[in-house]
């Protein structure tokens, strides 16, 4: 299903030097809910969603490339609990509103694939890898999160997470799902 599909990982730095930052910003803004022109507003959300795991180097990198070094995926994390780092700071919910669940699930990631290979098993093959770091390095637990109704809530719950949190904003739900880093707990 996913054969020729590798997935290594790297730091920001690594996927800068070997020329793969370009297709990961296509995917990342590909997948975005809406089109960002360029500007301050397009480079603000790049920042905020991508370019803070790039440019932080202990954070891990999985690139999904094809045989032929084509850019299917990629999932950035980290394995700083949100709620505490300062890193994160402008993310106030993490310190208000789900501060019990990042102390369950501290590790934290984001993953985007190309259209083509979606439903093929890679976005699976980065979060089972994703959770293999977490848990060598001694975390419960990874979490994401995301919208009441979006499109990829069924995509977590299918590769382990749970709902342990909602927060209802004006703008709708915003989801926390977390799963533990190993299947056995």
């Amino acid at each position: 299903m996913n054969a020729g599909v590798k997935i290594e990982r790297m730091s920001g730095a690594e996927a800068l030097r070997r020329g793969l930052v370009p297709a990961i910003d296509a995917i990342f803004f590909d997948t975005a809910a809406r089109t960002y022109e360029q500007g301050p507003e397009r480079d603000a959300f790049r920042e905020r969603w991508l370019g803070r795991f790039l440019d932080h180097p202990p954070d891990p990198l999985l690139v999904a490339s094809t045989a032929t070094g084509e850019v299917a995926g990629y999932l950035v994390g980290t394995l700083e609990n949100a709620a505490e780092s300062p890193r994160f700071h402008d993310m106030a919910h993490f310190r208000t509103e789900f501060r019990a669940q990042c102390a369950r699930f501290p590790a934290h990631l984001h993953i985007n694939l190309a259209a083509p290979f979606r439903g093929r098993g890679i976005g699976a093959r980065l979060v089972a890898d994703f959770a293999a770091i977490v848990s060598a390095a001694g975390l419960p637990g990874l979490h994401v999160t995301t919208g009441r109704g979006m499109r990829n809530v069924g995509f977590y719950l299918a590769n382990g997470f749970q709902e342990v949190g909602a927060w209802q904003r004006e703008a709708g739900a915003m989801l926390f799902l977390g799963r533990p880093s190993r299947t056995d707990q």
